[in-house]
């Protein structure tokens, strides 16, 4: 029976899953470094009839546009387009381009971002516009505001180092 020469020969572990340091495009500095020169790289892209078809057969399948602003982005960032802070600041743009071809197309979307509740009560909304004399042209209606006596139960200590008094 002969035995194989084992070879030393092969990757290491995990070797595929390095690379150079610098060897990747996100790694390099970015191709455009401001929020005006990334939009003048995406503007021509959005305005783009094939893009645009694209895009209205992906909105009616009812694709939040936030996503699909946000994939865009970083798609260019991993491309080394620009960095990720300016992709970040690019996403609003992006949803409203997308939102006028949407609207050009006359065809329903989502944006992405209904039905999140604001944070601020509408009866406190409404107590700060009538306390800051805001005028509307629609009447505002009178806010009570009800409050309600909080309890305060003092907590008694029973751990091991607890004294009694």
């Amino acid at each position: 029976m002969e035995l194989e020469e084992v070879s030393f020969d092969r990757p290491i572990p995990g070797q595929g899953m390095t690379s150079e340091l610098g060897a990747r495009p996100w790694e390099q500095p970015p191709q455009y470094s401001t929020v005006d020169e990334a939009l003048s790289y995406y503007l021509p892209k959005l305005s783009d009839d094939e893009f645009a078809k694209n895009l209205i057969n992906v909105m009616e399948m009812g694709v939040p546009l936030t996503a699909l602003a946000n994939t865009i982005q970083m798609s260019s960032v991993m491309e080394g387009r620009h960095s990720v802070d300016v992709g970040i600041l690019l996403i609003p743009v992006l949803i409203e381009a997308m939102r006028l071809i949407g609207d050009s197309a006359n065809i329903d979307y989502v944006v992405g971002n209904e039905g999140k509740k604001s944070k601020i009560d509408d009866n406190l909304a409404k107590k700060v516009a009538t306390e800051m004399n805001v005028n509307h042209e629609e009447e505002t209606e009178e806010v009570i505001v009800e409050e309600t006596p909080v309890e305060i139960k003092e907590e008694v200590s029973t751990g091991l180092m607890a004294r009694r008094t």
